[in-house]
């Protein structure tokens, strides 16, 4: 019977990531659980489907008339830097506050006093290394004995395994006749040293001092230390502490094993670097994208919109270094296979915070940004910003076809401003489709004021957000089915269920909210027509550090794991398809919250020939299904199935249990033009097979 596997399950990825930690020999305990708890499931159904189980739903698939087609865009993802998804997260950096240019200039620092030392630590910008940070420490050692200096505390802690190679970095400069050592040392919080070594020829004026550090040990919360031995004044800058161990193993370059969990969605886009931390609380502490391009040491710090927004997580240690820039995110869209989508700001500040609107009369600078920004992105060495993104690096066009302009704004205001930039826009690059918005809801007056105006203004994309209850999105799975097809196509660019309510602490990211999810995305699916593209939001959390929950995928400054939301978007990501096909359910009413069962869509593969049929049971017990295909050639007899779900709706993952909710493929048999399946209670399916000459 169709629907029972006789191969080995095995996850989705076939395995797990270097980099991350899947838990050993509990996690395979944790599989194996799974496994079982899933086969119960099956049999379950199948017994229930002898007799008692209810009535059969018909699927019918048209295989031989392929709808519209789904945009490679349909799926991608949303980056902010929000609980600290940048520092301390994507952009591994082990040093906060490394160049001392924080408004509290010994923030994440502290004094180093070893017995018997004397003297005193204290920033100053005289003479500075460069002007753009121009604050540096002056460790001032005036006994011969003992040390001083200071220590850096990280990012919740310095995170070090051990044996990996970490590159340190200071700018230094000592004007003493015979300048002082300085000892760098990686240190646990007890003291137990982890590795030091020794730099000596502290040049007169500013230069590079560099070692390789080795901890012995793993320690999540070790710190740096950096210690004048010695009599004589040493001045410090741009102090860096980098793992080897990068994506791509660039130097410099992005946390590996969150790379790759971007990688293995095979996402169709890049939606950066925001989200509200493109508009900032004022327009004074916006996202400029050219602070964030050109040389580390040249981009201005900038304080992180989400420091103290919300009074639950206050993170007043939480500024942007660039580190991660718009070269950065461009380079990281070209490794994953994404389409870059920047988002700019329009000339207005957070309306949530400030409101600030700059003058329709003094909006040309950030059209200038715009024009700026499409000439790096696609000019060549003939262009003013085509050349500077050769000389930093990256010889080929980036390929830029789609730009956001603002993000989550609305009203008069707005629309008058994005107006503007369609004309201008328009006339110089035409190729580019920009992306407008809606409001930051789903519906309301917002919603409703800028839809007809936008149609009027013939907009491409318009951005929609929703953060809802897991009830709104069973119940909007249909929320496209009436959308004009004539009108301006649709980007849901920041969705996420709230377990409790929108900006709860206490939000979850367990299955009942990413089942929600996945039935909404069906209908997202359904319409391909409309909808063009989709983003779940946010992307990042760090355990220790984050604002606003739930998150895509979680991490410490170790280890990172997917929550069953990632495994959804994966789902649909990685079995896309390329066009719709026409299906008819019968045999059951609509799913919705209040009437549970299955959200059906389907398409094809022009690749491989397959079909894709995505199911989503929402329904508390199994639901056996009749899928009639017409219109084929041929349908072969197996396929695979891939299934996601879980014991309990409450059940997540987590850096103990990273696979507790995660997929299983396995064969398929017995598929014909009339076949049978049963879904597992409150699962997620995908079955593929092809059909067809």
């Amino acid at each position: 019977m169709g629907g029972v596997s006789d191969g080995a399950p095995r996850g989705l990825d076939g395995g797990t990531h270097e980099g991350r930690d899947d838990g050993g020999g509990e996690e395979g305990r944790e599989f194996t659980m799974r496994l079982r708890t899933w086969q119960r499931m099956m049999i379950g159904g199948v017994c229930l489907g002898l007799g008692t189980l209810l009535a059969a739903v018909q699927i019918e698939i048209r295989v031989d008339q392929p709808g519209a087609p789904i945009a490679p865009t349909m799926w991608g993802v949303f980056f902010e830097d929000i609980n600290y998804g940048a520092d301390g997260g994507l952009y591994p950096e082990r040093i906060k506050n490394r160049s001392f240019d924080f408004p509290e200039p010994l923030m994440g620092w502290s004094v180093v006093r070893l017995e018997g030392s004397e003297g005193d630590v204290a920033t100053t910008a005289e003479e500075p290394a460069q002007t753009v940070r121009p604050r540096y420490v002056r460790v001032r050692s005036t006994s011969p004995r003992g040390g001083l200096g200071v220590q850096n505390e990280g990012f919740f802690g310095i995170a070090v395994q051990a044996g990996a190679e970490f590159d340190f970095s200071v700018r230094a400069r000592s004007r003493d006749v015979r300048p002082p050592v300085l000892r760098v040392e990686l240190v646990a919080p007890d003291g137990t040293l982890l590795d030091s070594r020794v730099l000596r020829g502290v040049p007169a004026e500013w230069g590079e001092l560099s070692c390789r550090l080795i901890p012995k040990a793993r320690e999540l919360k070790a710190r740096l230390n950096l210690v004048v031995e010695g009599e004589g004044s040493v001045d410090l800058d741009e102090v860096s502490l980098f793992p080897r161990d990068t994506w791509a193993g660039r130097r410099g370059g992005l946390r590996r094993d969150l790379v790759q969990w971007l990688a293995d969605l095979k996402p169709g886009f890049l939606r950066f670097p925001g989200g509200c931390i493109v508009e900032g609380r004022h327009l004074e502490t916006r996202y400029q994208w050219k602070n964030t391009v050109g040389p580390i040491g040249g981009r201005p710090l900038l304080v992180n919109r989400w420091n103290t927004e919300f009074k639950h997580r206050p993170a007043p240690d939480y500024y942007q270094s660039f580190g991660l820039g718009f070269m950065e995110y461009f380079q990281l869209c070209e490794d994953i296979g994404a389409a870059p989508l920047p988002i700019l700001n329009c000339g207005m500040a957070c309306q949530f915070n400030s409101g600030e609107v700059v003058p329709m009369s003094q909006l040309q600078p950030y059209l200038q940004d715009a024009l700026d920004l499409i000439e790096f992105a696609n000019g060549g060495a003939d262009t003013e910003w085509g050349r500077r993104r050769i000389e930093w690096g990256h010889p080929r066009p980036f390929g830029l076809k789609y730009l956001g302009i603002g993000n989550e704004q609305w009203q008069q205001d707005y629309l008058e401003r994005y107006a503007e930039f369609a004309r201008v826009l328009g006339a110089r690059h035409p190729e580019i489709v920009l992306i407008s918005s809606a409001g930051p809801g789903p519906d309301g007056p917002h919603f409703r004021f800028a839809w007809p105006r936008l149609r009027e203004l013939k907009a491409a994309i318009v951005d929609e957000h929703c953060y809802d209850g897991p009830r709104w999105f069973f119940d909007a799975a249909g929320r496209y089915d009436q959308y004009d097809r004539q009108g301006p196509r649709v980007f849901m660019g920041e969705y996420a269920a709230q377990s409790v309510r929108t900006g709860s602490p206490e939000n979850r990211n367990n299955w009942e909210c990413a089942l929600s999810e996945a039935a909404f995305m069906t209908g997202l699916e359904r319409n391909a027509e409309v909808v063009v593209m989709s983003s779940y939001a946010p992307l990042f959390g760090h355990e220790e550090g984050w604002q606003w929950r739930p998150n895509l995928i979680w991490c410490d400054g170790l280890r990172s794991y997917a929550t069953p939301n990632y495994y959804v978007q994966q789902l649909f990501s990685r079995n896309r398809g390329d066009h719709l096909l026409s299906v008819q359910v019968t045999g059951q009413a609509p799913a919705t919250s209040r009437e549970p069962g299955l959200y059906v869509t389907a398409c094809r593969e022009t690749r491989t020939g397959e079909v894709i049929l995505k199911v989503v049971n929402s329904a508390p017990e199994p639901r056996r299904a009749h899928v009639r295909t017409v219109g084929q050639g041929a349908v072969a007899s197996r396929g695979t199935v891939t299934v996601l779900t879980a014991a309990e709706l409450s059940e997540e993952n987590s850096l103990e249990a990273p696979r507790r909710v995660a997929p299983i493929t396995s064969r398929l048999e017995g598929i014909s033009d009339f076949w049978a399946h049963t879904f597992p209670k409150q699962s997620m399916t995908v079955l593929r097979w092809r059909a067809g000459r």
